[in-house]
């Protein structure tokens, strides 16, 4: 019997990631206000956000029984800062700027809640993406797309902004913002089999 899992974000990269595994997730955003957690480090409020986003919707009325509830939330660690979403078109061309030629570490926190019991695993993963040395040109082009306005750190790794991605060291899923591996060992931790997600 497959075990439900619910994903608590409105991330199509996300959703992408699991179907791609064999999980049909049920979706329910969490509607979370991310601002209200500042002054900590990028892993650790990485794993914060994840956790309140689970929380927020592990109690929702339309979380099927039995289910599993994942939380994630990611961000571009870059010379100690941690960097979300950028706000404006500015703020992105500013980060780009910064980042190209550069190495930094895109931090995803995890957060896995068995509905049922209330018994919660979670835990950050940690990669690091090295940037191409690109132009203020292809910066300008990018940022007009309006895909690096909408993601953790101004890029993706799986569509426009892969490109401008020369390699990573580790997880190539957790920079899309869902480690697979990550998740398989909280689902273990939490005394499920990875195969009984799988739909």
């Amino acid at each position: 019997m497959t075990t439900p899992l619910v994903l608590a974000s409105a991330s199509p990269a996300r959703l992408a990631t699991l179907r791609a595994a064999g999980i049909e997730p049920t979706v329910i955003v969490s509607g979370v206000d991310e601002s209200q957690l500042t002054d900590l480090p990028p892993a650790e409020l990485a794993l914060q956000l994840a956790e309140l986003k689970c929380a927020a919707v592990a109690g929702h009325a339309d979380v099927p029984a039995g289910a599993l509830v994942v939380g994630c939330d990611s961000v571009l660690e870059l010379d100690g800062e941690a960097l979300g979403k950028p706000h404006d078109p500015d703020e992105a061309v500013r980060r780009w700027r910064a980042m190209r030629g550069r190495a930094a570490v895109l931090h995803s926190g995890h957060c896995l809640r068995e509905v049922a019991s209330g018994r919660v695993a979670a835990a950050t993963g940690s990669t690091v993406v090295h940037f191409a040395d690109v132009t203020d040109e292809e910066i300008d082009a990018y940022v007009a797309t309006g895909e690096p306005l909408h993601v953790a750190g101004a890029f993706t790794i799986d569509s426009l902004g892969g490109a401008f991605v020369t390699r990573i060291e580790g997880d190539h899923h957790n920079v899309v913002g869902l480690s697979l591996p990550l998740l398989r060992d909280l689902v273990l931790e939490l005394g499920h089999a990875w195969p009984d997600l799988w739909t």
